[in-house]
């Protein structure tokens, strides 16, 4: 699922002859814990310094765990092409035509090797399951964002139903465990059949096929438009950020960031709550 993108064609350099990263072409970021305040919504400054990104000819990416679904809140501050990376990179889908552009799915035969897999290295997990078309969980599963259409039972039995809809991602939770152990463990006892990262300071994994990310996605993105990965400024928080971070060539990190996350970046900006992702925008129009 990787990808590589072009290498310019030169490097500019500045009066002392030292080399300075290109223009931004492209400016990917992530949404929640980092574009979005916390309370879920886009800032007027946020919304300004997007808009004079896209004038100055800079294409704007959000690139998030969230469902297509969920990207209501941010739809209409793409005016440029509304494309969005979601799912971690399992999907890429226009906004605003509503349509999914492209799929990267995890097999329901590795889903099914990860569900078992976790039952015994985490007892008290349970599953839900995030389609194309489509979310369904297990009783257990505290679904609090789930239609009133889903489908609920055994993840054995949800991953059976609905074969024409693929899997863009398999949620695990736990009720106690750490965070990070949880994912450290799950990576050691299923990482064969999968990509395993987190974005929710509560134990919640998010599951995808194997050698998809934020980053593979984004980079088929960018090669598709000619851009290299020089030209692309990202933003993160959390550890699902973290492939994407270290692709781009230049990355920041909000100041709320995990702390993995804060020593993987090259520049640090303010927390979501101090409209950082715009603070840097501005910085960077302004150079």
């Amino acid at each position: 699922m990787t990808s590589t993108c072009p290498t310019p064609r030169h490097t500019p350099r500045d009066a002392a002859g030292r080399s300075e990263p290109p223009k931004p072409r492209l400016i990917a970021t992530d949404l929640d814990g980092t574009l979005l305040r916390d309370d879920k919504t886009v800032s007027a400054r946020t919304v300004a310094a997007l808009a004079a990104a896209e004038e100055a000819g800079i294409e704007v990416f959000f690139v998030t765990g969230r469902p297509a679904r969920w990207m209501d809140v941010v739809a209409e501050h793409t005016a440029r092409h509304g494309v969005a990376i979601c799912a971690n990179g399992a999907g890429v889908y226009d906004l605003h035509r509503e349509r999914l552009l492209a799929a990267y799915p995890l097999r329901v035969e590795d889903a099914r090797a990860v569900v078992e897999t976790l039952r015994t290295a985490v007892p008290g997990a349970c599953f839900a399951i995030e389609r194309t078309g489509s979310f369904q969980y297990e009783p257990e599963y505290d679904a609090l964002w789930a239609e009133p259409d889903s489908m609920v039972g055994p993840a054995e039995e949800l991953l059976a139903a609905r074969p024409a809809e693929p899997v863009l991602k398999l949620l695990a939770k736990h009720a106690s465990a750490d965070p990070d152990v949880f994912l450290a463990t799950a990576r050691n006892a299923a990482g064969d059949h999968a990509e395993f990262t987190r974005s929710s300071p509560s134990a919640l994994l998010e599951i995808s096929g194997r050698g998809v990310s934020k980053a593979t996605t984004l980079a088929r993105c960018c090669a598709d438009r000619g851009i290299g990965a020089d030209e692309v400024v990202a933003f993160g928080d959390m550890p699902n950020d973290l492939e994407m971070l270290g692709w781009a060539g230049t990355s920041y990190a909000v100041a709320n960031a995990h702390p993995d996350v804060l020593a993987a970046t090259t520049h640090h900006t303010a927390a979501n709550e101090e409209d950082g992702v715009a603070q840097a925008i501005e910085e960077i129009l302004a150079r």
